[in-house]
């Protein structure tokens, strides 16, 4: 009697988390997987045909020999674009991530809440008005003055917004929401008169920069943006104990020993960091912070220990194969990510709305 009683008994909330755990390890597992097949096909993926991409890889590791063709397409030109995708899709993922748990509303998002035009305005204002700077401050801060500069113009808005938004201790998610559009416009407007200002060829790059694309991508850039953004996915999972604290309320957070105030602020200057970075290296590149996080919450439930690093990969993976379709769709010539990106992401976060209908009613 005691067998058939356990038998239908409800499962415990230990073998429910336990299977949540298996899950979410074999999904990480699988997502590897992909990640490696992904990466190895955007080396092999491009305009130049006939590129002798394991004979490259070989070589560089010095064995076998590889013409300088090859050698030059896939080291100098794809891996910098490949590793730079994978880079940038795991860091907005993980921002996407943070952005959600810190403010415990599936629709934050780095572009939705002014960060994403933040950093551009900042990295905006840094090529065009970069030659305005004394000569000592070109030369100090080098290829690192356009990342730098988004870095602090994401930070800046971050941080103006994370004042408007909280009063009391409290953090309003409708407020949030509202004052990211407000100021993601005013951002805009003064970005849109440095624009103004701008040379004809500045303006050219900076209309297909602002589309956002990974085929800019050089060495240079990821010394100078790169070690931001790992430092920034490095960090991100010290802060998953805190924020599972808080989607159960501030109070419970602050009861179980977490320091809430700081986590926000920390959270806020990984968010800006990463995004700043990303948007100086490939322009505005949206909805994968909002697309890639709720879908695995979905798949895996919400613990961010284990939600964190899965997101990191799936936002590598999808923006390897956006930055795929973007070679492909208008070839030879390249559709910027941005707008591949745009249309996968925007019908799924008009679901996310329509799913969550009672956050509008807040």
């Amino acid at each position: 009697m005691a067998f058939v009683t356990s038998r239908l008994a409800p499962r415990r909330p230990a073998a429910l988390a336990g299977d949540r755990q298996m899950r979410a390890l074999a999904l990480r597992m699988a997502l590897v997987m992909a990640l490696i097949v992904v990466m190895l096909l955007s080396l092999g993926w491009g305009a130049a045909s006939g590129i002798d991409v394991p004979g490259a890889l070989a070589a560089k590791a010095g064995i076998g020999t590889a013409s300088l063709r090859d050698m030059a397409i896939v080291w100098d030109i794809r891996m910098p674009r490949m590793v730079t995708g994978a880079l940038v899709g795991a860091a907005l993922a993980v921002s996407g991530t943070v952005m959600q748990g810190l403010f415990r509303n599936p629709l934050a998002d780095p572009g939705l809440v002014g960060v994403s035009a933040g950093a551009g305005f900042g990295a905006v204002a840094a090529i065009v008005l970069g030659g305005f700077l004394p000569v000592a401050i070109q030369a100090a801060t080098g290829a690192a003055l356009i990342p730098l500069a988004a870095f602090l113009g994401g930070w800046a808005s971050t941080l103006v917004l994370y004042k408007i938004a909280t009063r009391g201790g409290h953090t309003s998610v409708a407020t949030m929401l509202l004052a990211g559009i407000a100021l993601g416009a005013l951002t805009g407007a003064v970005t849109g008169f440095i624009v103004y200002r701008a040379s004809d060829d500045q303006l050219r790059d900076l209309t297909f920069w602002g589309m956002g694309s990974v085929a800019g991508a050089t060495w240079a850039k990821l010394l100078a943006a790169g070690p931001i953004i790992v430092l920034t996915l490095i960090s991100a999972p010290f802060l998953a104990r805190a924020l599972d604290a808080l989607a159960l309320g501030e109070p419970v957070a602050n009861h179980l020993g977490v320091d809430v105030q700081r986590m926000k602020r920390l959270a806020i200057l990984s968010v800006a960091a990463s995004v700043g970075a990303c948007v100086a290296i490939t322009g505005g590149i949206g909805f994968v912070g909002i697309v890639v996080p709720h879908l695995l919450r979905l798949v895996q439930g919400p613990v961010h220990r284990l939600l964190l690093p899965n997101a990191a990969i799936l936002g590598a993976i999808v923006v390897l194969l956006a930055d795929m379709i973007s070679r492909t769709v208008v070839a030879p010539a390249e559709l910027p990510i941005g707008i591949v990106t745009a249309v996968l992401g925007g019908p799924f976060f008009l679901w996310i709305l329509l799913k969550n209908r009672a956050i509008l009613e807040m």
